[in-house]
Parts: C-alpha cells; structure tokens; sequence
C-alpha cells in the first residue's frame, strides 16, 4: 500500500522519484495490462467514488466555503463516475489492433499486412486543478487507466480537505505501483512536472501550463495540456434572449464561474445589450431568489482569487463601464462569511480593462457589441484561441462562420459548456487555450503509444526491389512518379 506523505519537499521529491521508479519496474516486469485488469481498476474507481461520494460531497463545501451540494454530486461525482463507466464499456473495442491499407497494393495481394496496436505509454503524471478536484482527477484516470497505464497523480493545494481525502481513498483501493498520489503546493508541483514521466497531463492556467511544459521538455516528456482562456459568448440577431440569458447566466453561475469553460465574455448586438441584461436579471432571480444564505451559490474559492476578482470589477468601473449587480434580493455583501460575489454584468468594456485581457474564473460577464457578425469574427480572431467559442442564434451561415472562421477548442451552439459532457467528443484546447485532448476513445488514444506494425510477404518478387537495379527496378519507379 502507499506510504504515508512526507510533509517535507525534499522527502516528497525522493518519494516521487521512487514510486516513478517502482511503477516503471513494474510495467517492465508485468508487461501490458488485459483488458480484466483494466476494466478491474477502472470498477475500484467507481466503486471509491460511490462509496465516498458523501466524504468528497463534504470535503469539496469545507475547501470552499459553500459549494453547491446538488451540483457537486453532479459535476464531481457523476461527472468522474460516467467516463469510467464508458471507459469500461467500450474498452475492449479500443484494445483492438487496427488494419491499415498496404502499399503498394501489390504487397497486400502477397501477403503483407499493416496495423496499428495500442500500447501503454507507461507511467502517467497527471496535475488536476481546484475547480472540479474530483471530476478532472477521474476524468484523466479513466484515459490514463483504460489505456493500460500506471499513474501518479498531484491534486491541487487549494482544496486541501479534498485533496487528502483523495490520496486517503485511493491508497484504500490501488496498490502504490498502480496509483499514487503527492499532495503539497507549487514547490512539490514544480519537481512532480519535472519528473521523467512517460506522460504528463496538466489542467489549469495557461501561465503555469507554461511553466509545466518548460519542466517536461527536459525529459522530452509529451504532455496534454488543458487550459483556458477568454471564451466568448456570440448572440446573433435571430437568438431568443429569454431562452439565451438563461443558458448564458447558467453557465457563468455554476461553481460561480470558477469553469475553465465558462463564456467570459459576450458579444451581442448594440440593439440588443438591453434584453440580454433584462432577461439576465430574470434568469438569475429564477435560479437565486437569494445568494448571500443560498447553498445552491457557491463560494470564491480563496481570499486572494476574491480580492482579485473584485480588483477587476473596481478597475471597470474606474474606466468608465456600467457595473449591473444582479442581487434579487438586494443582500449587503460587504460583511459576509464566505466569498460571494453576485453575478455582475460589466456593460462597455474595452480593451484597456483588466477583466478583457485576462481569463476572469468568476461570475463576472463583461459585455460588448457588434454592429455585423464580421466584427465578431475579427474580435475573436484579434485574440489569443479560447478552450471554447458559443454561438446563439438561428442563422446557420452565422454559424458556419463561426464554425470555419474561427478558432477554438470546442464550440457549443445554443448553450454553454455542454460540449465537455458528449463523451464521444474530444476535449481540449487549440494553442494557448491547450495541446492535446482527451475524453473517450480520444483518452484512450492521447494515453496509447500507436505502434505501427508492418509484417512482409514472404514473396521474394521483392528481390526486384534491390542492387543491381534493373529493367523491373525501374519500372516500378517510374510507375511512382505518374501524375
């Protein structure tokens, strides 16, 4: 079983080089897992999560404050839950060797065969962030398990509680040679990115993806990177406002924005700024009547990240943008226990404001305008590439547009978010919002070497092929280069 964690850095980083070491034994020694033991560890997955949903239930709301209960059993516990399942289920179908086109024909008519089999990488690193703690670990285990990998993984310091009770349970459940878990903060981050993983997937800001990608060039180390970014919100003219606000406001109020893919901003028509506020206003009463007592609402998730969020909303309002707090029931937020910030519209801003310049992690929703759909696509294209791009609207060549135009890791047209939850999708970034992607078949294939297999004919009719080169040789050639 694991070994206690060793509080001190240094213990930490000989411990980590040392599990690293016994997992790559161990791969070595037992060769690939089957398909029995891979959907074995995948069942003990499950089976931690449902047995302790309760534990991280309550872990996850100590770690921050208040967090909604309903939507972390969702998020965070089914949302682990269901691609482990899926994982299990289409397993075996992934396993399987796939045959590949011989060429030229001629070898295939002799005999020769190609195909591409799935090999485990080896040991997997995973860093997963503070926003979804229990989700994005899972999520990344289904990948990195399904594809026959070990794994060690480092959890997020900001959400302490949750982070032991992971490294508690999943000692309960795997033996250290398969998963082991190193908490601590950015000092024990820094030497976990540097270790000579076999992979190494990292979710969370884009400046430490940075740095993280630094660490695994090193050791030449392939990494997924999941990060962010500034995604946009495009409402078209042909959008039912009532129907968007609220799959908008929904979207930037759960876990109070804190979502890698939350829209971050939102580019309406100039005419229609005043709707989308008034049914924003609507939507948000609907979903909390009352925010400051509501467990439904949850919490900022530090002091720090509040105190910077407010620092983006003072820094609009001192440039001249109309600040719209949407508190239906008119709560005093100035004394309060927790970190609550009621969802706040920012209405003109402009590039000089902090909050257009960097990826907000709040219910803060900056709103500008457009006068034709043209200008929408120059904005986002004038940008850095967003993890998301979401299109409301009818006209399907606006949204064509918006599909062939423009850059983003995933689009969802007429919501928000949803297309991380299609498991049948990849899921990922495209350059400062991430490289690489995962989900489903596209985890299994991110966590698998794709070893190409060649077995020859045993014709020697290949014996043309070699010195000296003759009437034949030449032909063949000259057959090549015919346009």
């Amino acid at each position: 079983m694991n070994k206690p964690v060793d509080p001190g850095i240094e213990g930490t980083k000989v411990r980590m080089q040392s599990i690293l070491d016994i997992q790559k034994r161990a791969n070595i020694a037992k060769g690939p897992p089957d398909a029995r033991l891979r959907k074995d560890r995948l069942t003990r997955c499950i089976d931690l999560l449902l047995a302790h949903q309760e534990d991280f239930i309550e872990a996850m709301n100590a770690d921050f404050g208040v967090r909604s209960r309903d939507m972390t059993r969702l998020t965070d516990i089914a949302g682990a839950v269901n691609p482990l399942k899926a994982a299990r289920a289409e397993l075996e179908g992934w396993m399987k060797p796939r045959k590949r086109k011989v060429t030229p024909a001629a070898l295939g008519v002799l005999g020769a065969k190609a195909e591409v089999r799935y090999q485990p990488k080896g040991v997997v690193g995973v860093i997963s962030p503070w926003n979804f703690p229990v989700q994005l670990s899972f999520d990344a285990l289904a990948g990195a398990l399904a594809a026959g990998n070990r794994v060690m993984l480092k959890p997020s310091e900001f959400t302490p509680a949750t982070s032991a009770l992971m490294a508690q349970t999943l000692d309960l459940y795997f033996d250290e040679d398969e998963i082991a878990v190193f908490v601590g903060g950015p000092d024990v981050g820094a030497a976990f990115a540097g270790l000579p993983f076999d992979h190494l997937i990292f979710t969370g800001a884009t400046s430490v993806g940075r740095h993280v990608m630094r660490a695994a060039a090193e050791n030449l180390t392939p990494v997924t990177l999941e990060l962010g970014g500034k995604s946009p919100v495009v409402i078209g003219r042909s959008a039912d406002m009532a129907k968007t606000a609220a799959r908008v406001m929904a979207g930037k109020t759960m876990n109070a924005g804190q979502i890698c893919l939350a829209p971050d901003y939102v580019l309406a028509p100039q005419e229609s700024v005043a709707s989308f506020v008034s049914e924003a206003k609507a939507a948000v009463a609907k979903m909390y009547p009352t925010i400051k007592d509501n467990p439904d609402y949850t919490s900022i998730i530090n002091q720090r990240h509040y105190e910077r969020v407010r620092g983006l909303i003072s820094d609009a309002k001192a440039k001249g943008a109309e600040i719209v707090e949407i508190n239906p029931a008119g709560e005093d937020f100035s004394q309060q226990e927790h970190r609550k910030i009621p969802p706040t519209l920012i209405l003109g801003a402009t590039d000089d404001m902090t909050v257009m310049q960097e990826e907000i992690f709040a219910p803060v929703l900056p709103v500008r305008t457009y006068t034709a759909i043209e200008d929408t696509i120059a904005e986002i294209n004038a940008r850095p590439r967003p993890l998301a791009l979401y299109y409301f609207g009818e006209d399907s060549a606006e949204s064509e547009a918006m599909l062939s135009r423009t850059h983003s890791g995933g689009v969802t047209i007429n919501d928000v978010i949803f297309h991380v939850t299609m498991h049948d999708l990849p899921f990922g970034g495209v350059g400062p919002s991430g490289i690489g992607a995962y989900h489903g078949h596209r985890g299994f294939l991110e966590f698998s070497h794709e070893k190409a297999v060649y077995r020859q004919t045993g014709s020697e009719l290949l014996a043309m092929m070699r010195p000296p080169y003759g009437e034949a040789f030449k032909k063949q050639v000259n057959a090549r280069l015919k346009p």
